[in-house]
């Protein structure tokens, strides 16, 4: 049903003055939004389908800027990033083109379930990511796991990258877009960032990847290049408007400054790089630069937890705590972060991420009915529930899910899979995939 009118829902429209309406009608046409507005205002298509959305909130689809499908959840615990790192690559030694269907299926579950609507998913064998999305239904965007450095192919070529951007990037009416994926410094040689900004030029594809995420880390790249991360990658040409940096934890302010003179956007994991003892990113000065800073998960492998309303409430709160600043990342600028400054940092800030007339229409409709979002008070400017919607919402109030106008989740259910049958075989190859790491355990490298 891509034509349906959305009627009295509490619209927080995410558009350049953060309108909110109290009382509001949204209507999709042809999968975009023809009309959003008081409900007193819009008119109707006569013999449109109409939903009741009385005692819910209407928001953007949320956009995860930053993740790795993974079926390895729980199992590399309690190490910092450059121990953990030697683990992680076990899984990407044994995967498997089935492994990473049922990885990525799982994840793109969870994180529809959680109200995501869009996923930068950066992973392996991404042709049978692009099946799993087709599958549930959900918007991604696949940057493979480039990396070119002797011993490290294990992961995907350069190669197969270009390959995945001739047979996937637009596909599925244009829910798949393909990326330029480079794993990180250690990892990708000089000709790898050649060859991505050539792509780059050729396909008009985006560059993704990680830098400055742990200190140690950067430390070990100025030991080894003569130069800090974001010094290195500006000699190789990539920082600009259509890449894409995680992390960024260890930034200086030079390095803000010239990530924000660039137009580099930059993907804020809090929740991983706390699990992983990085460090907290200087979020609150790389907005003020004006970076386009989106929300990323970094997956389940590192974070257990694909919930962007734990990321959005733990980003704020990080940040509160370490400056004892109460006042640090509101409600509005943190919702932002999840949603129209993740889709400009993906290059879709044209087609999703607000509620506005003409984009797509990927919407998430929030129960309001439930304990943790009682007692409601909805204005002009949100009421509580602006802050509840960040400090307190999470999966239980995901009632409908819409990509494209497409209804992927109806009464909390995904509509286009079983289920069950997800989960079961998720759990089956995850557990082969388990043993497999521990049969290699003795092939474990370090990054560098």
């Amino acid at each position: 049903m891509n034509h349906f009118a959305l009627r009295d829902a509490a619209i927080f429209t995410v558009d350049p003055d953060n309108r909110v309406i109290p009382h509001g009608t949204l209507i999709v046409e042809d999968g975009r939004i023809s009309a959003v507005g008081p409900s007193d205002e819009v008119i109707i298509p006569p013999g449109m389908p109409v939903i009741d959305a009385s005692g819910h909130a209407l928001l953007p689809g949320l956009i995860d800027a930053h993740s790795h499908s993974s079926l390895m959840r729980g199992v590399t615990e309690n190490m910092q990033l450059m121990e953990w790192l030697p683990y992680y690559q076990l899984e990407h030694r044994t995967l498997t083109e089935e492994y990473a269907f049922h990885s990525a299926r799982l994840c793109y579950l969870e994180a529809l379930k959680s109200g995501t609507t869009c996923v930068m998913d950066m992973y392996r064998f991404m042709h049978r990511c692009a099946d799993a999305a087709g599958e549930i239904g959900l918007r991604v965007n696949l940057a493979p796991y480039v990396a070119d450095e002797p011993g490290k192919d294990f992961f995907a070529t350069r190669a197969e990258n270009r390959a995945l951007i001739h047979s996937h990037h637009g596909s599925q009416n244009g829910r798949i877009q393909v990326w330029m994926g480079l794993e990180h410094l250690f990892y990708c040689t000089a000709d790898a960032y050649r060859e991505a900004l050539e792509c780059q030029a050729e396909y008009g594809v985006g560059i993704h990847t990680h830098a400055c995420e742990q200190k140690e880390e950067d430390d070990a790249v100025k030991a080894h290049f003569g130069r800090r991360s974001i010094a290195q990658l500006d000699h190789y040409g990539i920082l600009g408007e259509r890449t894409l940096i995680a992390h960024c934890v260890w930034l200086n302010d030079d390095e803000i400054k010239r990530i924000a003179d660039t137009g580099t956007a930059i993907s804020h994991c809090p929740i991983s790089n706390a699990k992983l003892a990085s460090g907290v990113a200087r979020v609150p000065e790389m907005l003020a630069a004006g970076i386009t800073v989106g929300l990323g998960t970094d997956g389940p492998v590192c974070n257990n937890s694909l919930s962007l309303f734990e990321e959005m409430k733990f980003a704020s709160l990080i940040q509160k705590a370490t400056r004892l600043d109460a006042t640090v990342l509101p409600a509005d600028q943190i919702m932002r972060m999840a949603t129209i400054n993740g889709a400009r940092a993906l290059g879709l800030g044209d087609r999703i991420g607000s509620l506005e007339v003409g984009k797509q229409a990927d919407l998430l409709l929030l129960d309001l009915a439930q304990p943790n979002l009682i007692p409601t008070e909805i204005n002009a400017a949100g009421g509580n529930l602006l802050w509840n919607l960040v400090f307190a919402a999470d999966a239980r109030n995901v009632a409908a899910v819409w990509v494209d106008g497409r209804q992927l989740i109806a009464n909390g259910r995904a509509t286009r899979v079983n289920e069950q049958q997800v989960l079961s075989e998720a759990q089956q190859h995850g557990l082969a995939l388990f043993q497999q790491c521990r049969d290699i355990s003795h092939l474990r490298t370090s990054m560098v």
